[in-house]
């Protein structure tokens, strides 16, 4: 097997078509500024390297990153990878990872804007990640141990778990279909309106009008904290241990909970609406 250590590489291309190799403790920067370091390549067992340069490692196949760094500088890292396994790392650059399949990321860092869009079958395991837009379009993931802080989080995923993990974002899951979030705690504004098939299972839920125009929605054994207006027009199976502040006009199935503050049935109700709401013991009907 081909080695390559200790190298500072800043051509372009540098070791394009690279495969079945190891490459260990370089670092890919300098004045020629070139893009593309490694692509194209498969079979790689990447160790201990800093990446500071543009597009390093794109139609990358079955290969091995571990103890890497890659800077702000090293804009878009990861595109159309296949079979990628990351551990130990530090990813940066505005869009860190796009259009891979079958990614594995354990005991890493992530600082980018647009991470993980239009991927699928993404495993994590202790991983923190900061990001504004992350996993857009994306399917096929399961997250464990995952710490996140962003604002527009998991846009039109599908097929999703994510289990003992912490969301610090703003209105995630909008048009997400097929997401399962087990024992974790989900901080924001305008949490999964449009979802279809969101189950949440011992779950927090903080912030202010959740979970609103939502299809076959179920809450198992929740709480919520901050939330007013919350269930409008949805569908909805849902047991919240605690008070709610106030329910507007869900449509059908049963909320039950602790408290709720006030129960809304405007004019605005949808037509059929039939949603059984349980306060403290207490049945309430339209």
């Amino acid at each position: 097997m081909t080695i390559i250590s200790g190298q500072t590489l800043d051509q372009e291309r540098a070791l394009y078509g690279l495969h079945d190799a190891t490459v260990q403790s370089c670092r890919f920067e300098g004045p020629a500024d070139g893009e593309s370091a490694l692509k194209e390549c498969g079979g790689l067992t990447i160790d201990n390297c800093d990446f500071l340069l543009r597009y390093p490692l794109w139609h990358v196949d079955d290969s091995t990153l571990t103890n890497c760094r890659m800077t702000e500088t090293c804009r878009a890292a990861l595109w159309y990878d296949n079979r990628i396994t990351i551990k130990n790392s530090d990813m940066g650059g505005i869009k860190a990872l796009r259009e891979c399949r079958h990614v594995k990321i354990e005991h890493s860092t992530a600082l980018s804007t647009e991470f993980g869009w239009f991927c699928e079958d993404i495993t994590a395991d202790d991983f923190e990640l900061t990001s504004e837009y992350p996993f857009m379009h994306t399917s096929g993931m399961n997250l464990t141990n995952f710490r996140l802080k962003g604002k527009y989080s998991f846009q039109y995923v599908k097929d999703v778990v994510i289990r003992d993990s912490y969301l610090d974002t703003k209105d995630a899951f909008w048009h997400a279909e097929n997401v399962t979030v087990y024992d974790s705690v989900i901080k924001g504004e305008y949490l999964a309106w449009y979802s279809k098939n969101l189950r949440l299972v011992n779950c927090k839920i903080i912030g202010t009008q959740p979970l609103c125009y939502c299809e076959n929605l179920v809450l198992e054994n929740c709480e919520m904290e901050g939330a007013d207006f919350a269930f409008e027009n949805c569908t909805v199976n849902a047991d919240v241990k605690g008070h709610i502040i106030s329910v507007k006009n869900p449509t059908h199935g049963c909320i039950k909970a602790d408290s709720i503050g006030e129960i809304i049935w405007d004019e605005h109700q949808r037509p059929g609406a039939d949603c059984q709401i349980i306060s403290g013991g207490v049945a309430f009907e339209k």
